[in-house]
């Protein structure tokens, strides 16, 4: 009797387990009140493996060991970068990517890939969500940081739609677009909800009776002005008018007439804020949110010194870059706050030489003692085909390359000895104007709620996902 009872009572919690399960819910997601978003523009993997050596050589390490700050985070993932009409991408469609959680083409911005650039009423009519958009409307706060004009690229993804990126004045659009109805993208971030919005690029915000480069339709516009007037906001044009300006307020900051200086080049009476300085204002503001906030801060200038095929210089934007993540991460509550860390794209920027560890990364290449490389003693360089040394850092384009005349000699086509230091110009294999971005994946690093979902290699455009999961608002 007793066994037959046992047996039933086995029989019955066997059978009652599935529906048990069932019933049982998963633990619910940690969310999100906050995200960052951190823009290293052109800050491929190379230009970060880079920035930690010259990070750590600044402090007298020999650098190779050294993490800079958002490498410690716990989760990493690739992300690809290609927009839907080019295998090598801009700052526009990636951005767009980004901030629409849709691939389109390149130069364009926040419109999807069916309209074609430039053409005004296709603009029109494939306009994409934009996430800066959103978040005003769900209640939260907005912040814009940037070291770049506040109309430029990656910036302008967060709150416009145009049918070309260098449409940032009304000076920018052509003749022929102008009857459809675009607006530039100066007005439209004069029209725009948000909280902060801190970088450069007073030029396309005034009329040219109040600045020389700027609006040619409106002759006396004061984009600013109406800005500020339209949300009782505060315009503020230095460090020091921005620390004193009202925190209960919003504010626009428009710190230079075009992008803001080079750290490399910054002087130490700048009335320019660092993007530390910038992001550590945002924070403090919007913060002050009970709802939450998203705040894209975008260190823009490393992608124009690789532009210039100057390495020394994007290196000292990256460590900027670096510090302003690690200010974040100190002034964020990490159980409340999703910081992730990426790059729009890449650059053709290559580490390369077999240079001995602790090697000057901004120097010529000195291989390691007993190597059995030329030289071998440790300290002599390692020398080229043509007998001169070489830089260990170089780009595959840019204007570092020599450029050849036909009627030139040899001699005139000889290679001159490569420049070193900070504000030197690395040589490259093919002479352009300008140096290229590069087409491979970028690194996602992110830590707090939702981080988690980086990982894997993902779609460019899946950051937007990961960012409205980390909210709560898509599953």
């Amino acid at each position: 009797m007793t066994r037959t009872i046992l047996t039933a009572l086995l029989l019955a919690s066997v059978a009652a387990t599935p529906a048990m399960a069932r019933e049982r819910k998963p633990a619910a997601e940690p969310r999100a009140k906050n995200v960052i978003l951190f823009i290293g523009d052109g800050m491929g993997i190379s230009t970060i493996t880079a920035a930690r050596i010259y990070d750590g050589q600044k402090r007298g390490e020999t650098g190779e060991e050294n993490r800079l700050s958002f490498e410690k985070f716990p989760n990493v993932a690739l992300v690809k970068t290609y927009n839907t009409n080019a295998q090598v991408p801009d700052s526009a469609g990636t951005a767009t990517a980004i901030h629409s959680g849709v691939k389109t083409r390149i130069g364009v911005l926040g419109i999807g890939p069916a309209a074609e650039k430039g053409v005004c009423r296709d603009a029109l009519t494939h306009p994409l969500p934009l996430l800066g958009e959103e978040v005003k409307a769900r209640g939260l706060a907005l912040g814009i940081v940037t070291t770049t004009r506040l109309t430029h690229a990656t910036p302008a993804s967060v709150y416009a739609r145009s049918a070309d990126r260098d449409w940032e004045s009304d000076t920018a659009i052509p003749a022929d677009q102008q009857p459809a109805g675009c607006k530039d993208i100066a007005r439209q971030l004069a029209e725009a909800r948000f909280d902060v919005a801190l970088g450069g690029g007073t030029s396309v915000f005034y009329g040219k009776d109040k600045d020389a480069a700027g609006r040619r339709i409106e002759a006396g516009a004061d984009l600013p002005a109406q800005w500020a007037a339209a949300n009782r906001g505060t315009v503020v044009r230095s460090a020091a008018e921005l620390t004193a300006a009202p925190k209960n307020r919003p504010v626009l900051g428009l710190f230079a007439p075009g992008h803001l200086t080079f750290m490399a080049d910054r002087k130490a009476d700048s009335p320019e804020p660092t993007l530390t300085e910038m992001t550590a204002a945002a924070i403090a503001r919007l913060k002050a949110d009970p709802q939450g906030y998203y705040l894209m801060v975008e260190g823009g200038r490393i992608d124009h010194a690789h532009h210039a095929g100057q390495a020394g210089y994007a290196l000292e934007e990256a460590v900027e870059f670096a510090r302003a993540v690690q200010y974040a991460v100190d002034h964020t509550d990490p159980a409340e706050t999703l910081i992730m860390v990426t790059a729009d794209h890449s650059h053709v920027f290559t580490i390369a030489g077999y240079p001995k560890r602790g090697n000057d990364i901004l120097g010529v290449v000195v291989p390691p003692q007993g190597s059995g490389e030329d030289g071998g003693d440790g300290a002599s360089p390692l020398l080229a085909a043509d007998g001169k040394p070489y830089t260990t850092l170089g780009y595959a384009n840019g204007p570092g390359g020599l450029r050849l005349d036909p009627d030139a000699t040899d001699h005139d086509h000889a290679r001159p000895a490569p420049e070193t230091g900070i504000k030197a110009r690395q040589q490259a294999l093919v002479p352009l104007g300008s140096e290229t971005h590069g087409g491979e994946d970028v690194a996602l690093f992110a830590t707090g709620p939702g981080a988690a979902r980086a990982r894997g290699v993902i779609e460019q455009n899946v950051i937007y996902s990961i960012i409205r999961k980390a909210l709560g608002w898509e599953k």
